[in-house]
């Protein structure tokens, strides 16, 4: 088997689906975020004026950063409590037909905030450990209300940069209703509905007893799975309601479902690029951001594809089917692993643990830059305005003037969030990475040895700290030791890059505008986009290279000796 045309087609078809879209989106967002008149407000507008009159919200009144962070900070607390008690309480609580037990403490908080944090890391078995209520009213909701908070982070971000001498930075709660009523929502039910049709399963019968052809009894777990796949995807959420997640046929059973769900996947992420672009009244500003996305994206899908196919000494078959999805191909495969680690997604439709080497390291890499290939719903944008920041700093410094953005000067406070940005997440990642490869505890969960062994470590913090959640498998996270620590890890990987993000378009806001000059350096421009790639590059190679070195690198040239782990 080798890579063929229909391979390039199926990615091309993707890729223009993807590019087609993005402007159609994105504008609807606008008009979402501007307030304006949309196809949506009069199916939901009246539910949007009745959660404000329940919840006492006037729309009218906005706050400065530190109030909004607060309410940020406060509505995504009383989540984490909320689902952590469902968990714990799993047994007295109605729709658990299969009567499961409560979750164990450790466990029950590692989820809270994986789901919370739009992380949805799973140290559990879906089928095995959650209830339909839980899986429903507790991690459905959250798929749906951490994905809001990441994308209304980025609208303080394009009023900082619009406003002049001002503090208001908008409202929270009604950022978040607007993102919740109009964009997520209807985007899931025609997801959700496309997705049974096709015969994703929602249901909420008893799991079924039945006889194989070998005479043996055999559970088929089923479930109310298609509304929560539907959101996990849209919202770049991954939790699977399946332990396979998106490898198991109940949850994607046909091509079109998994073309579906791999574009569902990019979809918000990258039309908030031109949501972005048009609300700060620069589409070309959006554009350079758009391509160095799809270029850093495509860079790395080829990387991947080319390990994958390459024919290996060490095995005996070219290409390497251990680990992909056979009913899909190898192609599928390794797009919807490169699309879900470039956003913080997570679901996967093939075994990453069992790709080579080299796939490894790419999915590790795109985890590692911040996730700002296109990366999750609103993360992935404010994720890049750390880097555009920094790129712009430097820019400043080699032509000798201070700093400018859109109009707004970029001074030292604005530097320093955007550095607590980038390295917060990235300490975290390396320092308890650190401790579970030196510690008894920490290597007792692993299943493969060496270099391998490194970087199954590794790729849980990576992608706890990335708020990705996809795993290498082979490592046993769902002990006291690894709930605790990855729970800790996902948490500031989310809060650490949120709050300098609100803090920054606090501090743009009250500036003033200068018009540009001759010695502006322009944003807009093919040198400033080669610049940005350089610095997120140079960056993250600098902060992860070393680990990188241990793991999926010294394991792919060990590989190429007839080494294996």
């Amino acid at each position: 088997m080798a890579f063929s045309t229909h391979d390039v087609i199926q990615i091309g078809v993707y890729l223009l689906a993807l590019t087609l879209l993005t402007p159609l989106i994105g504008a609807y967002m606008v008009k979402v975020f501007s307030g304006e008149k949309h196809f949506m407000k009069p199916v939901f507008g009246k539910i949007e004026e009745l959660v404000y009159r329940i919840c006492r919200i006037d729309p009218a009144v906005e706050m400065d950063w530190k109030s909004y962070t607060f309410a940020l900070l406060s509505f995504n607390f009383f989540g984490l409590l909320l689902l952590f008690l469902f968990q714990v309480m799993q047994s007295h609580l109605p729709l658990n037909p299969q009567h499961l037990p409560d979750v164990s403490w450790d466990l029950a908080l590692n989820t809270a905030v994986s789901f919370v944090t739009n992380t949805n890391w799973q140290s559990y078995a879906g089928e095995t450990t959650m209830s339909y209520l839980v899986q429903m009213t507790g991690l459905a909701v959250q798929n749906f209300l951490s994905a809001a908070t990441g994308i209304v982070v980025v609208l303080p971000l394009i009023r900082g940069l619009l406003r002049k001498t001002t503090n208001d930075i908008g409202n929270f709660w009604v950022d978040i209703v607007r993102t919740t009523l109009y964009i997520l929502l209807p985007l899931s039910v025609v997801l959700a509905i496309v997705l049974v049709g096709e015969g994703t399963v929602q249901t909420f019968s008893n799991y079924k007893y039945v006889k194989t052809l070998q005479g043996q009894e055999q559970i088929i777990p089923v479930g109310p799975a298609a509304t929560q796949i539907a959101i996990k995807q849209l919202g770049s959420n991954g939790g699977g309601f399946f332990n396979a997640n998106s490898a198991h046929p109940f949850e994607n059973p046909t091509p079109l479902t998994n073309f579906l769900e791999m574009l569902s996947i990019l979809l918000i992420a990258s039309g908030l690029v031109y949501t972005y672009g048009k609300m700060v009244g620069s589409l070309k500003q959006a554009a350079v951001i758009w391509i160095v996305m799809m270029a850093v994206f495509v860079g790395m899908l080829s990387i991947s594809l080319y390990s994958e196919y390459e024919f290996h000494p060490t095995y005996v078959s070219t290409p390497i089917m251990e680990g992909e999805e056979t009913r899909i191909g190898i192609t599928n495969s390794i797009l919807w692993e490169v699309a879900t680690t470039s956003a913080s997604n997570g679901s996967v439709n093939a075994m990453l643990d069992s790709m080579t080497p080299l796939s490894g390291l790419v999915a590790l890499v795109n985890m590692m830059t911040g996730e700002v290939i296109f990366g999750g719903v609103g993360s992935g944008l404010y994720g890049m305005f750390h880097f555009i920041l920094l790129t712009v700093f430097i820019a400043g410094l080699m032509v000798g003037r201070t700093p400018e953005y859109l109009g707004k000067k970029i001074e030292a406070y604005e530097v320093k969030m955007s550095v607590i940005g980038v390295i917060a997440p990235s300490a975290a990642v390396l320092i308890f990475a650190a401790v579970a490869s030196v510690t008894k505890t920490g290597l007792s969960s692993l299943n493969n040895a060496g270099p391998h062994g490194f970087s199954e470590i590794l790729y849980a913090f990576t992608s706890a700290a990335a708020n990705n959640g996809s795993a290498f498998a082979g490592l046993n996270a769902n002990t006291v030791f690894y709930n605790l620590t990855l729970a800790a890890d996902m948490l500031i990987g989310r809060y650490a890059v949120i709050i300098p993000v609100l803090a920054i378009s606090g501090s743009l806001a009250k500036k003033k505008s200068i018009p540009p000059s001759p010695g502006t350096f322009p944003t807009d421009s093919a040198l400033f986009g080669f610049l940005l790639v350089a610095v997120i590059f140079i960056v993250s190679a600098l902060t992860f290279f070393p680990a990188l070195a241990l793991g999926p690198i010294v394991e792919h040239f060990l590989m190429l000796l007839g080494k294996t782990f």
